[in-house]
């Protein structure tokens, strides 16, 4: 079985348990590390991943941007609760501008990047008289925000060791006293689609599903606990987190509070 795949080979046999009742089976590929169904992603594919997941949205750019115009109303505690006049904020993955409104209406000093330069080609053009960058958060100095805002972004981001890369930017590039307002989908239902080559390539909680007419975009299926414990082990302390539920379905967003 294992010489017809051309990604795999055998690599060791490990004991498990000290009354060696157990055994399971190590293998390494081109792109992990694969235990028992659990993979530690390597960073060059982690990387190429994340590459991959720019292109897709560049070139879903115009489509998505027509479907996802607007703020989601169950959204608006998140600006009415954190945000103050004069306050410095990041709209960090800020993608078409789709928030802008509710960040301006709170009379802020607003500043909003992606790495998607078609959806800040569009966000600019929404919006003429808001600061849009096609920019990463590593070029961000630091210190430099009272508040960082990062919606629908994190689940895009693949392996545990970015993930925490980029929670722990986000906390350099914030003031003393700043908040990060997270959020991510909930995305359980999601792992139904995944495929059994999913199994050898991914991390658990991996998936890649279609988008808005792409194929095999990147996710990261989180649950709140384990949100919770990334955002914890990056320096931060949670001072709120919960559900939001959207629309009539409803969609389910997990959202995260951190000092």
């Amino acid at each position: 079985m294992l010489e017809g795949h051309k990604t795999l080979y055998f690599l060791e046999i490990f004991l498990f348990a000290d009354d060696k009742s157990f055994w399971f089976l190590a293998f390494k590929s081109s792109s992990s590390l694969i235990i028992n169904s659990f993979v530690i992603m390597n960073s060059k594919y982690a990387k190429k991943i994340l590459d991959k997941t720019v292109l897709d949205y560049n070139s879903i750019a115009d489509k998505y941007s027509r479907v996802r115009d607007k703020n989601w109303k169950e959204f608006e505690f998140l600006f009415d609760k954190y945000l103050f006049p004069k306050n410095k904020v990041l709209d960090l993955g800020c993608g078409n501008g789709r928030f802008y409104p509710s960040f301006k209406s709170k009379g802020i000093d607003y500043l909003g990047i992606d790495v998607s330069s078609k959806l800040i080609e569009i966000a600019k053009s929404n919006y003429p008289e808001a600061r849009f960058e096609v920019c990463s958060i590593e070029l961000i100095p630091d210190k430099s925000f009272d508040k960082i805002y990062s919606i629908a972004v994190l689940h895009h981001v693949p392996s545990h060791d970015l993930r925490l890369k980029f929670l722990k930017e986000i906390k350099r590039t914030l003031k003393n006293d700043g908040n990060l307002i997270l959020t991510v989908w909930n995305l359980k239902e999601k792992m139904k689609k995944r495929n059994l080559l999913d199994w050898f390539r991914l991390d658990k909680g991996d998936v890649f599903l279609p988008w808005y007419g792409s194929k095999d975009t990147y996710f990261h299926c989180f649950n709140l606990e384990e949100l919770i414990q990334l955002v914890v082990e990056a320096g931060f302390e949670v001072i709120d987190k919960g559900e939001i539920l959207v629309g009539e379905r409803p969609y389910s967003n997990f959202y995260i509070i951190g000092k």
